[in-house]
């Protein structure tokens, strides 16, 4: 008889959900340019809390990214500020819907219009019908700006409800009778329905983070994080760890990236310290910023005690190929937990395919028929791996972008997998940290680790394109600026955590995932100039004369990428 997938015979399914927005707020005080946080809170970060909260068989790993959670606390504060006192809102959007004035320039009125038509436009704005007459009415003031004259107050309110309503997560939709109500209203909403819309969603920002605690205290959930800023930690420490996927890479004019190793483990230090502040305990994985790993980024994890980390299946292909040179990879390789060379951290592997599935697949297919695809992929696969016990199958990805493209938020689909998946007995639905715990094999070594990320297994989203090494030029110059002026200066211990946080937020990747002509070109620019921003903001705080270039645009874009360019495909 052969060895079981596990000790029950089923195979350990893993889904792991990555929470992560880039930091938004522009130095200082000033707004937020960008609402994704908020908006994603109340309508995907709560109802992936609620869907693990109905089915509480299931389990699941929800990963942080440590800004998103230092923005939505920060979210909470304003929110409530402006309830208790009508402390003004520095989030442009969100202060437009409390109220109870509206800015009177045409610019800021043609810019409330253009944000409340950012949403699917399928799932989010045809959906409702009051919504989708005001999206078309927006649409043709935006082709005739004359026409913005003729729009008075009421039609923005309705318009900014409307657009937040559509945001409100699906499990709240059902079970809050406010947003029912506003629903059925439909139209000439008043000062009492936008406060209650706010209401709505400071309570439903409060809660979150004691939501994913709770469910990580019964252990339906296994909560990890991701070094403080979002850095590409193999990159901060050593740019040619971009060589090792790919050696014909077109590298910035910068040999290293200054103080890069120390910067990577203050990151790595940082965010355990950020996840204790708001979830109360140390966590056991992390996964690295876009799965980016190499030898020396393992080496730091294993230091700072982590006991797991994940990645893209590329790089453990890429791994297996340098290691045993033209042999066959192993039988369900992908679905190995794999340590490197003499270190005890366990390396776990994103299915691409399945992964993918649920990304870009399954949001146009019935969910029964998705699940149940997905589970057909599953059983063949348990089938597969059924002489290893400690085969696991690892579907990684973000927790949040997916669902817009999804009917009802992915609604029917997430309770149906979870449901199925749960109860099937073939599957166990698990997490890293239990899979550790019943190993019953020593797992496997990589004689040597080819450093990637998730996507493609090289590092060519963050680095290589002319407009990325460009970046990296900006922010090396800058750092090269920082060291000079901390080293000579004497700084308070206060002005220090200042410094260090603004450098951080400088060295965050999505600025480098959204710079190339390949992205939609009003989504770039509002990275570039934020970047740009950010880094002038360090020199006012170091006391530096800012370089006169950063006045000046770097980057373009032009393409039209597959949702959005939120997400990205492995092809």
């Amino acid at each position: 008889m052969s060895a079981k997938s596990d000790r029950d015979g089923r195979l350990q399914v893993v889904l792991c959900w990555h929470m992560h927005q880039p930091y938004y707020k522009g130095p200082e005080d000033s707004e937020y340019l960008l609402p994704w946080v908020y908006l994603h809170g109340i309508k995907d970060y709560a109802d992936m809390a609620a869907h693990l909260e109905h089915t509480p068989a299931a389990k699941a790993v929800v990963n942080f990214a440590p800004v998103l959670l230092e923005q939505i606390d920060d979210y909470t504060k304003q929110i409530e500020a402006w309830l208790k006192k009508g402390t003004l809102i520095r989030d442009p959007l969100l202060a437009a819907l409390a109220g109870p004035g509206l800015p009177v320039d045409i610019e800021s009125r043609s810019a409330i219009i253009s944000a409340c038509l950012k949403a699917n436009e399928n799932r989010l704005i045809s959906r409702f019908k009051h919504f989708k007459e005001l999206a078309v009415l927006a649409k043709h003031a935006l082709e005739n700006e004359a026409m913005i004259h003729y729009f008075n107050d009421q039609y923005l309110i309705d318009l900014l409800i409307w657009y937040h309503l559509a945001w409100v997560g699906e499990c709240q939709r059902m079970n809050d009778i406010r947003i029912r109500s506003l629903q059925a209203k439909g139209h000439a909403f008043d000062q009492d329905d936008r406060r209650r819309v706010m209401e709505m969603i400071w309570e439903t920002l409060n809660g979150l983070t004691q939501r994913y605690a709770k469910l990580a205290k019964s252990g339906q959930v296994e909560l990890s994080v991701t070094p403080y800023a979002h850095p590409i930690i193999p990159l901060l420490a050593d740019m040619n760890a971009a060589k090792e996927a790919l050696p014909t890479i077109s590298m910035p004019n910068l040999e290293e990236y200054p103080g890069g190793e120390s910067r990577a483990r203050w990151h790595m230090r940082k965010g355990i310290e950020v996840f204790k502040k708001f979830f109360g305990f140390t966590p056991k994985g992390c996964w690295p910023s876009e799965g980016g790993v190499s030898e020396a980024t393992l080496k730091m994890m294993e230091e700072e005690g982590f006991d797991w980390a994940a990645t893209g299946q590329q790089v453990l292909n890429n791994s297996l190929m340098a290691g045993g040179g033209d042999s066959p990879l192993p039988e369900n390789w992908v679905h190995t937990p794999y340590c490197v060379q003499e270190g005890h951290l366990n390396m776990f592997y994103r299915d691409d395919g399945l992964s993918d599935l649920i990304g870009f697949t399954y949001g146009e297919w019935h969910s029964d028929d998705a699940v149940g695809d997905l589970i057909n992929h599953l059983v063949n696969i348990a089938d597969a791996c059924a002489d290893n016990p400690d085969a696991v199958v690892s579907i990684i990805m973000d927790g949040e972008n997916a669902w817009e493209y999804y009917p009802y938020n992915g609604s029917y689909f997430l309770h149906a997998m979870y449901q199925r998946l749960s109860e099937h007995p073939r599957l166990n639905l698990t997490t890293f940290s239990e899979v550790l715990g019943r190993q019953q094999q020593p797992p496997p070594r990589l004689s040597k680790l080819v450093a990637g990320s998730w996507v493609y297994g090289t590092f060519t989203t963050w680095v290589g394109d002319k407009d990325k090494n460009r970046a990296w030029e900006l922010l090396g110059e800058a750092k090269k600026v920082y060291d000079r002026v901390v080293a000579n200066k004497k700084f308070s211990k206060r002005k220090l955590m200042e410094l260090e946080k603004q450098l951080a937020i400088c060295e965050g990747s999505d600025w480098f995932w959204w710079f190339g002509d390949y992205n939609p070109g009003d989504t770039v620019s509002d990275f570039e100039q934020l970047f740009r921003n950010q880094l002038s903001h360090l020199f006012d705080l170091l006391g530096e004369p800012k370089p006169d270039y950063l006045s000046e645009v770097f980057a373009v874009g032009s393409g039209n990428p597959s949702l959005g360019g939120v997400m990205k495909k492995n092809e």
